[in-house]
């Protein structure tokens, strides 16, 4: 690891701090960078994002895609986490935290509206940034794509039926629009960016390959941070107002993350799965598509209510816990690989090439 890498939490430490900073100095700047938006994607995050996954996609090589079926316990410990855990752990952790144990301190007209915005924040998986969380933890990326894909898959006829049965609505608005445009551009667009990228250097030798992604991981870590400051600029100021509710809606959030992180990494260690793909399978189990959240909530409750301000801290939790499940998921690989199934499955099959 470089310097750079080695204090990337001292990093996004120092962006929050400049992103809040900066949202509360110069509101109008961030308003005008927010307002550059596409059925509530916002563009400049948008590349951002862009700059921060292409080195992982990099990396792929869709010839091997076909054997993508050899990860089929940690895929399916995934789809576990995503669907049948995650929304239901989070109608449980907000009933009992925001429901019951912050009902005094909360405006009591909104509780019903944060637990609801909880819910379609864990109902929504994440779909760009697991890429990164991915890369951090040298996860495989034929599964980390494989499994983005699936859920992507997933979540277009599951999204609105969980939402409704734990809100108990009878219609959900899905903001069609931010989903299949995110989708497009998160995954569709960068993939062929990286794909004619690679196939371009390819044809001047596998070296040319690896002096591109080491130029462009700086240059991904440097993406990471800057996104990390426009989305902590954008909430600025209702951190600044509401910092006792902001902690509080947080608290169920952080508990899910972990909880749920936790989980998928056990499940892959007892089914014998690889380290590489465990990782990944964690990250993707825990994260959120905070850009889809954002929208249903305010879709359904609007745009200044508290479901919506609980998928925003979904946004500011994001980044920072994320980046700590990577650094357990990457102290604890000897431990993981102690595991009895992971050696049995080692034994029997043996990993070979620069996945591992």
């Amino acid at each position: 690891m470089t310097v750079f890498e080695r204090y990337l939490t001292l990093w996004v430490l120092v962006c929050i701090v400049v992103g809040i900073g900066l949202g509360t100095a110069l509101p109008g700047l961030f308003t005008l960078i927010a307002a550059a938006d596409v059925a509530n994607v916002n563009l400049p995050v948008a590349v951002l994002i862009w700059l921060m996954i292409i080195p992982m996609l990099l990396r792929i090589d869709f010839t091997a895609l076909g054997k993508v079926g050899a990860f089929w316990r940690g895929i399916g410990v995934t789809l576990f986490i995503n669907w049948a855990v995650k929304p239901f752990s989070m109608a449980l952790l907000g009933w009992l935290f925001i429901g019951w144990l912050f009902r005094p301190w909360l405006p009591a007209a909104e509780i019903q509206s944060y637990i609801a915005g909880l819910i379609v924040l864990a109902a929504a998986p994440c779909t760009a940034m697991v890429f990164v969380w991915s890369n951090l933890t040298r996860g495989e990326p034929h599964f980390t794509l494989s499994q983005v894909a699936l859920n992507d898959a997933v979540m277009v006829v599951a999204f609105a039926p969980i939402v409704a049965l734990l809100l108990g609505l009878s219609a959900i608005t899905v903001p069609w629009a931010t989903l299949l445009l995110s989708v497009a551009l998160y995954i569709l667009i960068p993939v062929v960016i990286a794909q004619v990228l690679r196939r371009h250097l390819l044809a001047s030798g596998a070296p040319a390959l690896e002096r591109m992604l080491g130029v462009l991981q700086p240059v991904s870590l440097v993406a990471l941070l800057a996104t990390l400051v426009l989305l902590f600029g954008f909430q600025g100021r209702q951190i600044v107002a509401q910092p006792l509710i902001i902690a509080m809606l947080a608290v169920p959030i952080l508990i899910q993350v972990y909880l749920n992180s936790g989980l998928a990494y056990l499940l892959n260690r007892v089914a014998g799965e690889r380290h590489c793909v465990a990782g990944p399978s964690a990250l993707i189990g825990a994260s959120n598509f905070f850009e889809l959240a954002v929208a249903a909530a305010i879709s359904l409750f609007g745009l200044d209510s508290g479901a919506a301000l609980a998928t925003v801290v979904g946004v500011l939790v994001e980044v920072p816990v994320m980046l700590s499940v990577v650094w357990i998921v990457n102290r604890t690989k000897g431990w993981y690989e102690a595991g009895p199934a992971v050696q049995a499955r080692e034994a029997a099959q043996p990993l070979a090439g620069p996945s591992r």
